[in-house]
């Protein structure tokens, strides 16, 4: 019997055991299940404790006075305009009766009202400058309204653009003051503007622009194609755009057109073109391009067409002269005397009779000096930065050929060359321009004017190579479009310029009717 009892006993024990360890499990899976339904009543931990870290992250609280409940904002005060909440959001929620959330789309007279339950809006909502508003005792949302605080410069006159006639207005960094400028100047509907963000930390808005109807859709589908394939974590500005999104990234040569002004942009569009937008540049790319639009300037077009014409000349004469004149003075003073007249072979010699040095050195040292005086004057302030350029440039130059370290000749040359280079109304072509006639000078020197020649095959053949935006680089040269001649090396009366840019292939080549163009009637018919 005492072993019926004990056997009774152990059975008694481990039943009360096992249910001991049943209600631990209980417990424990209630305490989880606790801590879980405390996570779902609050949904804002998560977002909350990052947006904390910042000091500049604030709640405030109210109370509406006919319902006594409490109301919270929630902002960030660097993002957002305070008198936005003072003047427009306090007083309707304060004095109104609002008994839900989605009350307050018809309380505030803000446009910008979004009513959500979604919790992963918060934290990027807040961070673009909206305000979050919570009802106590509503937990089925919360609403956003806009109160974005907005910090840019005033629009000012173009400084790199500059042209004495026509308008003075250039682009600033807000992409809805450029957008703003742009729809002035091209009031229609078919201006058809496409937001998308790219940067994963800067979360840079970019506005595609074209006008519908006349680009052809294949150039609009090209670029966006090419900004959905952008993977980059930071977009400060359009140069950095416009790197990524290039036909040949290694080509020194820019594929994309930028510019500060709004007319020339609305310009552009209106031939068929695309325009893109960053925000936070003063810079709107203009697409696809050809190597020719590159040394035209806007103002060509508020001037006579034979004016316009002989300016072109000009500066595509400057062009050849800054890249060609020293690698030729260096190729024919070491390969190639028998070129020189004898007038001139004697003032030659005499200005190199002390120069210790070959003339690629020569060269080399002052061409240096103008790139080292250049680069000085643009980033010191800008009356000291004039005034080191010219100073600088009188005393040096003097000082080397009095030390005779440099003949007098070259230095001539070298200073008509700089000259020559700042004539490129374009700053991106400008710096390809500079950086040309190194290569251009190795080769002189090297094997003489069949070097230059050799330099001179490669950089043609670089440009029959290289397409913006997939269409041909040197275009109207090659492919040749006679038509296209009328605005490109030459500027032809507007009259004569009735058909668009033939290499577009817009859906709308027509401009106007060429026959009501050159009809001309006098006052008394």
């Amino acid at each position: 019997m005492s072993n019926f009892f004990k056997l009774r006993k152990r059975r008694l024990q481990k039943e009360l055991d096992n249910n001991e360890q049943k209600n631990k499990k209980n417990q424990e899976n209630q305490q989880s299940s606790k801590g879980q339904n405390q996570k779902t009543d609050n949904p804002y931990e998560d977002w909350e404790k990052e947006l904390a870290k910042s000091s500049d992250y604030k709640k405030k609280d109210f109370i509406n006075r006919k319902t006594g409940k409490k109301f919270i904002f929630t902002f960030i005060p660097t993002l957002v305009e305070e008198k936005v909440l003072d003047n427009n959001a306090l007083p309707p929620l304060l004095e109104e009766e609002f008994l839900k959330i989605t009350d307050v789309k018809k309380l505030l007279p803000i446009a910008d009202v979004e009513v959500s339950s979604d919790t992963k809006k918060i934290a990027q909502k807040l961070i673009e400058g909206y305000v979050m508003l919570t009802l106590e005792g509503d937990t089925s949302g919360f609403a956003f309204f806009s109160a974005q605080k907005t910090v840019v410069r005033s629009v000012s006159a173009p400084e790199i653009e500059f042209s004495v006639i026509g308008p003075k207005e250039a682009f600033v960094e807000s992409i809805g003051d450029n957008l703003n400028m742009v729809r002035k100047r091209l009031p229609i509907k078919e201006l058809i503007s496409e937001e998308f963000i790219i940067g994963k930390l800067s979360r840079t808005t970019i506005a595609v622009i074209h006008i519908d109807g006349i680009t052809n859709m294949e150039i609009v589908n090209t670029v966006k194609q090419r900004i959905d394939d952008i993977e980059k974590d930071e977009i400060a500005d359009s140069s950095y755009f416009t790197q990524l999104i290039a036909d040949n990234g290694n080509s020194p040569f820019p594929q994309l057109l930028d510019s500060e002004r709004p007319d020339r942009v609305a310009a552009s569009l209106a031939e068929g073109k695309v325009a893109i937008i960053v925000d936070g540049s003063p810079h709107v790319l203009i697409g696809p391009t050809s190597l020719t639009e590159f040394f035209n300037a806007f103002e060509d077009y508020f001037l006579n067409w034979i004016l316009a014409t002989f300016i072109r000349m000009v500066r595509l004469f400057a062009v050849v002269f800054s890249i060609m004149i020293t690698p030729l003075y260096v190729a024919i003073v070491t390969y190639h005397y028998e070129l020189i007249p004898k007038d001139l072979l004697v003032t030659l010699v005499t200005s190199r009779r002390v120069v210790p040095f070959p003339p690629i050195l020569e060269a080399l040292f002052l061409e240096i000096t103008i790139e080292l005086l250049r680069e000085a004057g643009a980033r010191l302030p800008t009356k000291v930065g004039q005034t080191i350029g010219i100073v600088g440039g009188i005393v040096i130059g003097t000082a080397s050929v009095e030390a005779g370290l440099t003949s007098n000749v070259l230095l001539i040359f070298i200073a008509l060359s700089a000259l020559a280079s700042f004539t490129t109304p374009v700053y991106q072509m400008s710096n390809t321009i500079r950086l040309l006639r190194f290569p251009f000078l190795f080769m002189a020197e090297a094997w003489g004017i069949l070097g230059m020649t050799i330099a001179f095959s490669f950089l043609i053949t670089h440009l029959l190579r290289l397409t913006s935006l997939g269409l041909p680089y040197m275009e109207p040269v090659f492919p040749l479009r006679l038509q296209d001649f009328k605005d490109a090396l030459f500027r032809l009366p507007f009259k004569s310029q009735a058909k668009r840019p033939t290499f577009l292939r817009t859906d709308d080549s027509s401009r106007f009717s060429k026959d009501k163009a050159h009809q001309k009637k006098d006052i008394d018919e």
